[in-house]
């Protein structure tokens, strides 16, 4: 059990495919209370002793991966003036007459993180003062303003540390920040009996991270580092909430798009990190890995070096045979395998993890986010041609009720009067920045919260956080997606008609692969009357009571050309991806819905 936590202290890295100057556990390092490069305490060293002592070689054997590469870290020509001295952050100048700088709490290579108090009232906070000297290249100034961007678009989240505000004066930037003295994450599984949690307990953590993660993603933020290091506790009491504190390697990503550098730490890297096409995905990845280390102190994926370790993310499986997992719930056993899918189509999204009856068992299920990826879904589902949204639409009436928790969720959380469906009006709150309001509190619930930051309510930098919104689309487009989903076309989406649009459909196919075939071939029959395997151009017509020609429809998913569409040819249409509609030529007699840009 010993080898639980170790966790990776020294195995951080960052591989820049770009020039990207990055302050990762410097400047950009978030821990208010420890950051990365300071001495090592009494309890890094316990960490690092319950490492196999062969891992010492390790650290040599890759310095090069773990210890990145700043090329803003360069000493800089004589007479040059760093870009972090030339540059007008914008920010406030004040900050000595509001605060009074105290102990010192870490330091980094860019600056320090103190203790300091408030003038006007006495409370404690903590603050990153970085030093614009040694800002010597643009790209460095860019991090600097990016993790303030990031703290502002996750504040008044509960589970991220508070961001107070940014100053500037003209040595330094100061990030003003709530003050966590609980302790790492990590410091507290060491202190564990076993060096594990209970599955109750364990939850409880779980459910926090992914919560971050949820939140971070719908504003099109991928966190890059997600491991027990990057999170505090607010304070000493056991019930004390969890803080994430380091947004280092975070980064925005648009819809669609990948990262190709690899970021993050060793033992919690997902495979689409080292094969260079990540996104959101990787995130969950990385909370499955802590969910198996909190229940059974072990990791699951480890080798003697870095690049061992990396072959078993890529080729292994994590072992649930040992103990203590045959005492541990199905339920939790089966969590863990659908976060650490290795194809990123199929594992579960953030919000979907918080949907899951483990990590729901005493939560509240109103403090379930917006998927955005249910979102993408939707707005996909216009591109797909006539024929496979209704393939989709019969796919979808197989799903049994708990199959579709999590779908159910995210539909309560859009419709948000209750009424049973959901209304052009409330798609538009979605999906359509609104101007904004000035700050309040937050005393609502996390699905309100999620559809209230489309009104910028909790953002200071309200203009430019809402021109950055992943998901925004124009009204036009909006109308075109409801009208796309309703098939019933009385002007509301019900929630047979949302499943349909929002279901992921890689998850069912290798969740479980015989309970695919079984789903996918029922909703083959719902077309093949006859039963003969085929689904002919009369069968076509009479499900869907279109007049006149539906061979345009057929040769979409007709790959041999005979004229009807096989069992594997159906299978093949479900899972293909998105199909123009603009590509079916337009004589079936259907108004074919123009292509909805991303």
């Amino acid at each position: 059990m010993g080898t639980c936590t170790s966790v990776i202290k020294n195995c951080s890295f960052r591989s820049r495919s770009s020039s990207r100057n990055n302050n990762n556990n410097n400047s950009n390092n978030t821990h208010n209370q420890k950051e990365d490069n300071h001495p090592p305490t009494a309890q890094t060293t316990i960490a690092t002793t319950l490492e196999n002592p062969q891992q010492q070689q390790q650290q040599t054997t890759h310095k090069n991966l773990q210890q990145p590469v700043y090329k803003g870290n360069r000493k800089r020509p004589m007479g040059v003036v760093p870009c972090g001295k030339r540059t007008e952050f914008g920010y406030l100048k004040d900050f000595n007459n509001h605060y009074t700088i105290g102990k010192l709490l870490g330091h980094g290579q860019f600056g320090y993180t103190f203790a300091a108090t408030v003038k006007a009232n006495g409370d404690c906070v903590a603050v990153k003062r970085i030093d614009k000297n040694k800002m010597i290249l643009p790209i460095a100034v860019e991090d600097v303003k990016r993790e303030v961007k990031i703290l502002q678009a996750l504040a008044g989240h509960e589970n991220v540390v508070r961001f107070h505000n940014a100053f500037e004066d003209d040595s330094f930037v100061y990030i003003v920040m709530e003050l966590c003295e609980g302790g790492e994450l990590l410091d507290r599984i060491l202190a564990k009996k076993d060096k594990c949690y209970t599955e109750k307990d364990a939850a409880v953590v779980v459910r926090q991270m992914l919560k971050v993660a949820a939140e971070c993603h719908l504003h099109g933020l991928v966190h890059r580092d997600m491991k027990p290091e990057n999170f505090l506790f607010k304070s000493t009491e056991e019930d004390s909430p969890l803080k994430a504190t380091d947004f280092g390697l975070s980064d925005f990503i648009k819809p669609g798009r990948k990262f190709k550098d690899i970021v993050g730490s060793a033992y919690y890297v997902a495979p689409e990190v080292l094969k260079r096409k990540s996104g959101p995905e990787s995130d969950v990845w990385s909370i499955g890995v802590i969910t198996y280390i909190l229940l059974c102190g072990r990791r699951p994926f480890w080798d003697k070096t870095q690049d061992g370790v990396f072959k078993q993310v890529l080729r292994s499986k994590p072992d649930f045979s040992r103990k203590p997992w045959p005492s541990i719930s199905n339920s939790a056993k089966d969590f863990i395998k659908k976060l650490l899918v290795k194809d990123p189509r199929a594992r579960l999204t953030a919000a979907q993890a918080l949907s899951y009856p483990w990590v729901r068992e005493g939560g509240d299920a109103l403090e379930i986010p917006l998927d955005i990826s249910v979102l993408s879904n939707m707005r996909q589902f216009v591109r797909f041609s006539r024929l496979k949204q209704i393939a989709l639409r019969a796919l979808a009436t197989t799903l049994n009720e708990e199959e579709k928790a999590d779908l159910r969720d995210q539909f309560d959380a859009i419709d948000v009067d209750k009424s049973g469906t959901i209304s052009l009006e409330e798609m538009k709150h979605v999906c359509i920045p609104i101007p904004f309001t000035e700050f309040h509190e937050f005393n609502i619930s996390f699905a309100t919260r999620a559809l209230t930051l489309l009104e910028g309510a909790h953002c200071h930098n309200h203009k430019a956080l809402a021109k950055d919104l992943p998901w925004k689309l124009k009204e036009p487009r909006v109308q075109e997606i409801l009208q796309a989903i309703d098939s019933n076309t009385d002007g509301f989406v019900d929630f047979s008609e949302f499943v349909a649009a929002a279901l992921h459909v890689h998850q069912l196919e290798e969740h479980d692969s015989e309970k695919w075939q079984q789903r996918s071939q029922a909703a083959f029959e719902k077309f093949d009357v006859d039963r003969d395997g085929y689904i002919t151009p009369e069968e076509l017509k009479m499900h869907t009571g279109l007049k006149g020609s539906v061979e345009p429809l057929l040769e979409e998913a007709d790959i041999d050309k005979d004229g009807k569409i096989s069992l594997p040819e159906f299978r093949r249409l479900l899972i293909s991806a998105s199909v123009d509609s603009q590509n079916v030529p337009n004589t079936c007699g259907l108004k074919m819905l123009r292509r909805c840009k991303p």
